[in-house]
């Protein structure tokens, strides 16, 4: 049975808050867009029309500004082409890095009363997605 994920379940949430706050991160971004975006009855952008994606970049374009200011980058951005380990059922329209010069820098946007009203775009645009916390460690170099 296949699963989709928009949001953290409160599990994974707590194990999250429960790491070092005060030590950058890498958050890994891996994003499925819907076909066309579904706002919540009565929010500005239902019935717009508009795709997934573009709900994503509009997410982008709101969140942006806030994601800047906490201190958080794009390190890396790909556009998916195929998957070689995994589920063959499991394919992504984009993914990214984003650093965050410490946790405490994640929690001010996703606290932020406009990333609230931005990440309704999010949510509108995504049918599934994955959000992973890595420890940012040293470029370059061979394997292990």
């Amino acid at each position: 049975m296949t699963q989709f994920y928009i949001d953290p379940s409160p599990a994974n949430f707590q194990a999250f808050k429960d790491l070092p706050r005060d030590e950058p991160i890498h958050m890994l971004n891996l994003l499925r867009y819907r076909d066309h975006a579904e706002y919540p009855e009565g929010h500005e952008h239902a019935g717009k029309g508009w795709s997934g994606r573009g709900a994503y970049q509009e997410y982008g374009k709101t969140s942006g500004p806030i994601f800047a200011r906490v201190g958080g980058s794009i390190v890396w951005r790909g556009a998916f082409q195929t998957m070689v380990t995994g589920p063959e059922d499991k394919d992504w329209h984009d993914g990214f890095v984003a650093q965050y010069p410490n946790a405490g820098a994640f929690f001010e946007m996703i606290k932020d009363a406009e990333y609230q009203k931005a990440v309704v775009n999010r949510t509108a645009a995504l049918v599934d997605s994955r959000l992973m916390r890595f420890s940012p460690g040293e470029a370059g170099g061979g394997f292990g």
